[in-house]
């Protein structure tokens, strides 16, 4: 069942974090095909790289002072998208 929700992966282009948000994004399309209704990458300034679900920021590497672990940030994702769902390997990590 697809909800429609849609993730926004924020980066910074001057900073060249468009490469990480590409294959974070590639990852949660492939972890939550059937959750997900868009992955969209926004380029920005400053150093930003957030991840929002919805209208909630689930990840900001400016707060939790670095980038996301991919386990992480799946099982962040997981919580409002597919409460419930397994993530296989990437729930060992909790």
């Amino acid at each position: 069942m697809n909800t429609g929700l849609r993730v926004e992966i924020r980066y910074c282009r001057r900073c060249r974090f468009l490469p990480r948000a590409s294959w974070i994004a590639q990852e949660l399309l492939t972890s939550f095909a059937e959750e997900l209704g868009e992955v969209a990458l926004v380029p920005g300034d400053g150093g930003i790289f957030e991840v929002w679900v919805g209208e909630q920021r689930v990840w900001c590497r400016r707060s939790e002072g670095r980038f996301p672990e991919l386990a992480e940030l799946k099982r962040r994702v997981r919580d409002l998208a597919a409460p419930g769902k397994s993530l296989g390997h990437s729930d060992a990590g909790e």
